[in-house]
């Protein structure tokens, strides 16, 4: 599956649990980490766990798995790391005080639209 297909499925289920300000960063000539960071907010742990949870269930029906989860705990900040694509669901206060948007602001902004059709 192409890292343009995986980053359609993302933002159509996280937009489908009405996550918050979603941002695709292209970050490739910036990192080695990844090719794109995916940034999204809840606003209460339960919303945060679900956006987490819709993104792993639609990609695991497609057999794309991610190779680790951080913070699903605390609900504050998740973590999916899909190898080239990292998504980052905050609560919208965690997301507020980390700022990724800023600290990542000369990678390329992705017009999220394409993936919405």
């Amino acid at each position: 599956m192409t890292d343009k297909k995986i980053l359609k499925d993302i933002v159509k289920a996280l937009d489908s649990k009405k996550a918050q300000e979603i941002k695709v960063i292209g970050i490739r000539d910036l990192t080695i980490i990844a090719d794109y960071f995916v940034i999204a907010s809840g606003t209460s742990s339960t919303q945060v766990k679900a956006l987490a949870d819709e993104t792993e269930h639609i990609l695991s029906k497609k057999d794309v798995a991610p190779t680790r989860v951080e913070g699903y705990r605390g609900a504050d900040w998740i973590v999916l790391d899909y190898g080239s694509i990292v998504v980052h669901v905050f609560h919208s206060q965690t997301r507020d005080f980390y700022s990724l948007e800023r600290l990542w602001a000369d990678g390329e902004q992705i017009d999220i639209a394409e993936f919405l059709d």
